[in-house]
């Protein structure tokens, strides 16, 4: 006869009943837990850590701890772009007349040479009346090469008198040879350097005497194999204002004058300077980007507002910027807003148009002489650092001058320029 099993039931509810629940709940999830990775075993090992990881409030829940996981510190891209850069060897030639200098000096100084303090500095420039307020460089830590030089006529060739063009040049063609001498001096000077010290410079950063920087140069703007130039102001060909490029791209870009055989030989005719830049560099396959830069030219020219379709617009020095290398000039903005748009959009794009969009852009009425009031405009826009440098070239003296020159002069490797003298009294009174 079988067994009964009606006893069974009354053993299991018994079980039940004595059973502490509260402990079965405690360990029935951790025991999950395991059960759980065990069978995750097959995986990886960087899986499972993975894992773990994703399990990480529980394991701290567990183990009693509340702390917080901790990551590793990390660079951020552009901080790890600058840390790169200050390692890296970058000269900076600076080119063109003094004009405004005590405006845009200050600002060149802080915005690029501080910015990136191994960087070397090249100046080349014509000896005038104003190029005594090149004494504002004696500040600058690391000096490689100063040529002030008295100009002279360059004799036009065949070939250049073909390629370029004196139409909307204000001297001409022997202006864009000037401008080319200038440019393409520099950069003889740059591998005059190299060659003394047996090294290469990574990068080249060329940029004009009378522009205004508003912000600094921005690490992104160091593009490698390729040559970087503001967008607008490009009169049909490439805004030629401002270039930053590697050794390789930069020697093509400020070969101005020697590469003008080339564009001969290839057919281009009547070239302005924009123009003839874009074809420096198509011709010798070096490719380009265009990025807005925080910086204008400061003028004295004059020019017609509103502009017409192939007009100059100028732009308040206040704007927000970036103005990419427009003509600018301290003044109280007579356009803002909507009216910016109606001028703007009268202009060609492909001529001194320049980007105007999301408030950026104030302009001035450019037709006269600077106003009255154009230093404390100036001073306000600028800053009281700014600003002291440009009273302290207002109130220069002639021998202090001669010592500044004289001290800047001591720190310079390269040193060819007349005496401090002759340059300080083309623009100041001997004592």
């Amino acid at each position: 006869m079988l067994k009964s099993n009606h006893h069974k039931p009354m053993f299991l509810t018994k079980w039940a009943s004595d059973l502490d629940w509260r402990l079965v709940f405690l360990i029935l999830p951790p025991l999950s837990l395991l059960v759980f990775l065990s069978l995750s075993s097959s995986s990886s090992a960087t899986t499972a850590f993975n894992r773990v990881s994703t399990f990480a409030p529980l394991k701290s829940f567990f183990s009693g701890s509340t702390q917080k996981p901790v990551s590793p510190p990390s660079i951020s891209s552009p901080n790890r772009r600058k840390d790169e850069l200050k390692r890296s060897r970058i000269a900076v030639c600076l080119v063109g007349g003094a004009r405004r200098f005590e405006l845009t000096g200050p600002s060149i100084v802080e915005k690029i040479l501080n910015e990136y303090p191994n960087s070397d500095l090249f100046l080349h420039s014509p000896l005038d009346r104003d190029a005594f307020k090149f004494s504002l460089l004696k500040v600058v830590s690391k000096i490689a090469s100063v040529r002030i030089f008295e100009p002279t006529a360059i004799p036009e060739t065949e070939s250049q008198v073909r390629v370029l063009t004196a139409r909307n040049s204000p001297n001409g063609i022997q202006g864009l040879l000037q401008y080319f001498n200038l440019v393409e001096g520099c950069l003889t000077m740059i591998k005059a350097f190299q060659s003394l010290n047996n090294f290469t410079y990574d990068w080249i950063v060329r940029t004009r005497v009378d522009g205004y920087w508003s912000a600094p140069l921005d690490p992104e703007n160091f593009v490698p194999g390729r040559y970087l130039v503001p967008p607008g102001s490009t009169y049909g060909g490439l805004n030629d204002r401002l270039g930053v490029g590697d050794f390789t791209t930069s020697t093509v870009a400020l070969s101005r004058l020697s590469l003008v055989p080339q564009l001969d030989s290839a057919g281009f005719r009547q070239l302005n300077s924009e123009t003839a830049f874009r074809a420096q560099l198509t011709t010798q396959n070096v490719p380009y980007v265009t990025r807005r830069l925080p910086f204008c030219v400061v003028t004295d020219r004059k020019y017609d507002f509103p502009p017409n379709r192939f007009g100059v617009p100028v732009a308040a020095l206040s704007s927000p910027g970036p103005l990419s290398g427009a003509k600018c000039r301290p003044c109280t903005a007579v356009c803002e807003g909507p009216c910016v748009a109606d001028v703007m959009l009268m202009l060609d794009k492909g001529w001194s148009w320049t980007n105007w969009r999301n408030g950026t852009l104030q302009l001035c009425d450019a037709h006269s002489e600077w106003e009255s009031r154009w230093e404390t405009i100036f001073d306000r826009v600028a800053g009281k650092k700014l600003a002291a440098e440009r009273k302290r070239v207002k109130s220069l003296t002639w021998k202090k001058c001669v010592a500044d020159f004289d001290e800047m002069r001591g720190r310079t490797v390269n040193w060819d320029a007349p005496a401090a003298a002759e340059i300080c009294g083309l623009g100041l009174r001997p004592q």
